[in-house]
Order: structure tokens, then C-alpha cells, then sequence
């Protein structure tokens, strides 16, 4: 299957013809400028600059923070499926369309240039973020806040996620300062698959959540609403260590 292929598959399945050229430059590509994505998506700078907004309000291209020159990169080509399940009213013949192109669209991924490092601004975007957690393959350690979670996204929004955890079958060990939102968390420690160690308030309130999975360390911030990803074999098992020391000493304000 070739380029033009893939390009007019995206097309049958919801794509403008230059929003699939735009995303297909970008898989290619790697972090690029908006001039570059445009010049070989063969479309004005101006447009490209538009797509590219279109595209990351969907979920499938991510700007790399702030820089004097503004990059972007493709998302992971498996985020065309979670942008199409999101659209549900799309049926189930596209989302079989878009599971069969997708060998396609990983072997044109450039992830030799895949970012370290990805910021999420605003609520939507921090749950996006969040949601990023629930492919973990063992468990998610990590320290959480849970008065400016809740105050953040709600607490439908919570359960909800840690619903999704569950049916995941992925647990969890967590450090969280004794606040009365958290208390509610951790009173369902048992059928939520978590783990948790409740610390004094008035000497470890931290306002960050942290979560480390995989090779990824996720830091949200709930009050200013935005989230950095780090992807980083040696940052991730860097920060589990600090982890578990931080475990050994929450345990001694345990009951």
C-alpha cells in the first residue's frame, strides 16, 4: 500500500484531502515547522498553519511547548482510532477501515525523531493527558493530590477513569497527603485495585500529581491545568527508585 493509498483512506474516513496530507507529512516528517509540513504536504503555509491548529484540537498532532520556532509532531497513529471511537457516530465499518490502514500509517511513523517531552494545556488536554495512563502494562506508581484533581475535572470524571483502570486489571500504589477528597479515594482503595499511603497534610502537601508507568512519567498540575509527559526509559526508572524510597518512608505514618 502506498502513499497515495493511504491518503485516500484517510479521506474515506473523515480526513479533508489536506488534513491527510498535512497528518501523512507530519508522520513522515518527525518535529517539523509549520513551512516544512507545508512544503511537503504541497499546500501554502497559511492553510497549513489552520490543519495543523484542526488536527491538534483533535487529538492526532501535538505542538512541542514553546520555542522561538514553533514544531509540531504527529501523535502515535493509533490515536486515529481513539479520534474515530470518539466519534461514535462514525460506525463500526471506519473504525474497521482505519484498523487495517494502520500498518500503513506506522510504516511511514518517523519515531526515530519521536518528542521526549509533550506539553498539554487546558482541562481536555489534561485528560487526554491523564487518559494516557490506562495504557500502562504493569502498574502506575506515583504521588496524587486529590482536593485539586476534584476541584479540576470533577469527580464524575474520576470515577469514571477509575473505572476504566479497573477493567484494565492495572493497579496502583500511590502517596497522597490526607485531604478529605482524598480520604474518599482511597476508602475504595480495595475494589479500585489501589494501594495507598496517606501522609500528613501539613508536611507533604504537594500540589503536582505524579504518575510513572511504562517508560513515561506524567506531571499534572490541576491548578494551573496542564501536564507534561516525559517519554524516557532512564527518567522513568530514575523516578521509580525515588518512588520506592518515598514509599518506605510514607509507611511509617501508616496506622
Amino acid at each position: 500500500m502506498g502513499y497515495i493509498i493511504a491518503k485516500n483512506q484517510l479521506t474515506e474516513l473523515g480526513f479533508s484531502d489536506k488534513e491527510a496530507s498535512v497528518y501523512l507529512a507530519l508522520l513522515e516528517l518527525g518535529p517539523a515547522t509549520t513551512s516544512e509540513i507545508s512544503r511537503v504536504a504541497k499546500i501554502n503555509r497559511t492553510t497549513g498553519y489552520d490543519i495543523l491548529e484542526s488536527l491538534v484540537n483533535d487529538g492526532l498532532v501535538n505542538p512541542l511547548g514553546d520555542a522561538k520556532i514553533q514544531k509540531y509532531v504527529a501523535e502515535n497513529p493509533d490515536k486515529v482510532i481513539v479520534f474515530l471511537e470518539n466519534k461514535i457516530k462514525q460506525g463500526k465499518e471506519k473504525l474497521k477501515k482505519a484498523y487495517d490502514l494502520l500498518p500503513e500509517l506506522f510504516s511511514v511513523f518517523n519515531e526515530k525523531e519521536k518528542p521526549k517531552i509533550k506539553f498539554f494545556e487546558g482541562v481536555e488536554r489534561v485528560k487526554e493527558a491523564f487518559n494516557d495512563t490506562l495504557s500502562a502494562k504493569i502498574e502506575i506508581v506515583g504521588y496524587a493530590v486529590g482536593a485539586d484533581a476534584f476541584t479540576a475535572v470533577g469527580e464524575e470524571y474520576l470515577r469514571d477513569y477509575f473505572k476504566r483502570r479497573v477493567a484494565k486489571n492495572i493497579k496502583v500504589r500511590v502517596i497522597a497527603p490526607d485531604d478529605p477528597d482524598t480520604l474518599k479515594v482511597t476508602a475504595r482503595d480495595r475494589e479500585e485495585l489501589r494501594e495507598s499511603y496517606v501522609v500528613p497534610r501539613d508536611k507533604f502537601y504537594f500540589t503536582t500529581e505524579t504518575n510513572i508507568y511504562n517508560d513515561k512519567v506524567l506531571i499534572v498540575s490541576w491548578k494551573e491545568k496542564f501536564a507534561v509527559l516525559v517519554e524516557s526509559k532512564e527518567i522513568a526508572d530514575a523516578q521509580k527508585k525515588v518512588f520506592e524510597l518515598a514509599w518506605l518512608g510514607a509507611r511509617q505514618f501508616q496506622k
